[in-house]
């Protein structure tokens, strides 16, 4: 199918209102289920630490894996032609430029995703201290030998 006549279809889709099969995520059917009911996401701190901590690790090893500044001087000249040697330099500033974009990203998103667990962790310790309190304000102190 061209790429013309597969959007067409997906364009006409979307106009339709229907979601187009090639357009789900990881190409699954909407009502195979997510898990759970619609607000059952659960998120602790615990959680979204070790997520940010994962995003920071796979920074790091992306960095210790760098591309070899070296890896296309078999393409400089004078064993490639002049012009080949500048499109492999170009390419190679390119490719380094998307990697340093790519390992920033990273880092950017685990200290994002570190502020977020901190910020929950202050509305979960918020909401745990209110509940006590509701508890001390509104409870009422009923003797063991009264049950």
């Amino acid at each position: 199918m061209s790429f013309d006549a597969e959007w067409a279809q997906h364009k006409a889709a979307a106009l339709a209102g229907s979601q187009s099969p090639g357009m789900r995520l990881n190409q699954v059917a909407p009502d195979a289920g997510g898990g759970g009911p619609a607000g059952s996401l659960l998120a602790g701190v615990t959680s979204i630490n070790g997520n940010a901590n994962l995003l920071i690790e796979i920074a790091a090893l992306l960095h210790e894996g760098r591309p070899d500044g070296d890896a296309s001087t078999m393409a400089r000249a004078p064993r490639a032609h002049a012009d080949v040697a500048n499109e492999a330099l170009r390419f190679a500033r390119f490719a380094d430029d998307q990697f340093k974009d790519t390992v920033a990203l990273f880092a950017g998103l685990a200290t994002r995703l570190k502020t977020t667990g901190t910020s929950f962790a202050q509305v979960d310790d918020g909401t745990a201290a209110s509940f006590l309190r509701s508890i001390v304000d509104e409870g009422t102190y009923v003797k063991p030998e009264a049950k």
